[in-house]
């Protein structure tokens, strides 16, 4: 027994190091944390807030919204259609010529404003800028599928619409939501029984069944009275969803809500603006107060006199008047001085502080610190590193946008098209592998920047010659463009070029066949010789 109480509690694992209660680097440190709901649902509204003011204010916040948003986003993601022609059994001449008439249709209705936005505002490309940016910066965005009837005429033949919901209005029903109270997100439907998470009500398992949406946003002020509406996930009798609900980075398993992408950085982001405000300030304060005259006479008035540039000088100035000017010497009275201000701003520091603090941020958001400077500085190796790393970033956030918000709404619109006759597509209702092959499409987007053009281009050939990829990928990862419409235009390019070559009868108008052949070869041409 007397061995036993002399014996001490010794910690293991990460209980001495990470885990531990008792080592001083940990005992400040708050390290509760709860479900998904408590974390992030609770504190959503201030972090949404916070993104929103910081964003607003520039600097490296707005660059690292608007830098994933032009190369994920850019101009739009055009769509490509890419039927299953082997399960469909179609020819290769057949599929082409479907997929092109599929391509026009769905630009019918997807480059007018009028014929894709519910509110007439934005065309099918903008809307996915807004839908995209607005999930980084708010955390998600919810878009609902519409149909309006009314709409539908002979130039503008869909009734589907698009409406954009900002991340404020999907909320709990209740008496908080309306003054903007932050913590009280949660509720019940009192129809049903079920729980409702920040206006996201789930079924008994968990699952997503309804979005309540406000016609308000949170503590807006306005005459109308806030109300909520029911908008169910999926149709009952369509089985298609009503809710296109699309979140930025989901990391816990149960999170119904997104956070922005800014939430883990807003304290650095906040600290680094007042500092980059307070060396703007003290370089503006420097260059306003400049000398300073110490004298033991009074002092109520101002011992420099205003310097008038280009003109005459000031005439007829007392002992106690100066006059400041380029080459001027100045005689001072016995019992005074000159100073000048030099508080040195901005600090010699402050460029390298920034960076450092630009490298941390980057690594938290995935964006190498060349690109959320704007700033190319180093070898064309690191600078191209730097590129193909972001780019690794690029290519998952646009495939889960696509996933998510793209596809699903060219799979309503096909329904549409294929429902009212504009395009033929056999079975599409009958087998959902057939509808699956002809609902087959890419959204191609921008391509990486090249840095050395002659490089790149040459290795996607040499890609190309081997057999590591086909014409048709290189093309889209160099600028983005389609293989087959780029040989179509060049076969009538091609053949417009041949068709002016000179063939009158004045000798020094003709050109042999052979330099014919040759010139069109070497513009990759089909009639080479």
């Amino acid at each position: 027994m007397a061995k036993n109480r002399n014996r001490k509690f010794q910690n293991k694992g990460f209980s001495g190091t990470g885990a531990s209660h008792t080592r001083k680097a940990f005992k400040g440190m708050t390290d509760v944390s709860g479900s998904p709901n408590e974390d992030i649902l609770y504190n959503l509204q201030d972090l949404r807030n916070r993104s929103r003011m910081l964003s607003m204010s520039g600097g490296l916040a707005l660059s690292a919204l608007k830098t994933n948003r032009t190369n994920v986003i850019g101009c739009g993601l055009i769509l490509k259609s890419y039927i299953d022609k082997s399960v469909l059994g179609m020819s290769e001449e057949d599929a082409i010529n479907w997929q092109n008439n599929t391509e026009r249709e769905f630009a019918l209705w997807a480059e007018k404003k009028e014929n894709c936005d519910a509110l007439g505002l934005n065309d099918f490309y903008k809307m996915q800028q807004l839908a995209f940016y607005s999930t980084l910066l708010s955390g998600d965005v919810s878009t609902l599928l519409q149909h309006d009837k009314n709409s539908v005429t002979s130039m503008a033949p869909y009734s589907f619409k698009l409406n954009i919901i900002e991340a404020d209005r999907l909320s709990t029903p209740n008496s908080f939501a309306v003054t903007g109270v932050r913590a009280c997100t949660d509720g019940k439907n009192s129809e049903n029984g079920n729980r409702i998470f920040d206006g996201v009500e789930v079924n008994d398992v968990g699952k997503v069944v309804a979005y309540h949406y406000s016609n308000n946003h949170r503590g807006e002020f306005t005459q109308k009275a806030t109300t909520w509406t029911r908008v169910e996930a999926i149709g009952e009798k369509t089985g298609l969803p009503n809710v296109i609900f699309t979140m930025a980075d989901v990391e816990r398993p149960g999170q119904y809500r997104g956070l922005p992408l800014l939430a883990p950085v807003l304290e650095m982001l906040i600290q680094i603006r007042r500092y980059t405000e307070s060396e703007l300030m003290a370089a503006v304060v420097e260059s306003i107060f400049t000398a300073f005259i110490k004298t033991n006479s009074r002092t109520d008035e101002n011992p420099l006199m205003d310097v008038a540039t280009g003109e005459e000088p000031l005439q007829d100035l007392d002992d106690s008047e100066y006059e400041m000017g380029p080459g001027n010497v100045v005689h001072l009275q016995p019992d005074e001085d000159v100073s000048f201000g030099d508080p040195k701003r901005p600090a010699g520091g402050f460029p390298a502080f920034v960076e450092a603090v630009a490298t941390q941020l980057g690594a938290a958001l995935e964006i190498s610190e060349e690109i959320l400077m704007k700033k190319f500085n180093s070898s064309y190796s690191a600078s191209r590193a730097a590129l193909l790393e972001f780019w690794k970033l690029v290519k998952m956030r646009r495939e889960w946008f696509v996933s998510d918000w793209c596809r699903p709404i060219y799979e309503v619109w096909m329904y549409e098209a294929v429902a009212r006759g504009r395009i033929n597509a056999p079975g599409f209702f009958n087998d959902p592998i057939i509808r699956q092959a002809w609902l087959g499409a890419e959204f191609i987007g921008p391509p990486p920047g090249m840095l050395d053009p002659t490089k790149e281009i040459s290795a996607e050939q040499m890609m190309c010659e081997n057999g590591f990829s086909s014409r048709s990928d290189s093309a889209i990862r160099l600028n983005g463009s389609e293989f087959y419409k780029n040989t179509s235009a060049l076969k009538s390019e091609n053949q417009a070029l041949t068709d002016s070559y000179p063939t009158g009868n004045n000798a020094e108008e003709k050109v042999s066949e052979v330099i014919k052949a040759n010139y069109i070869k070497n513009i990759g041409g089909n009639n080479a010789a």
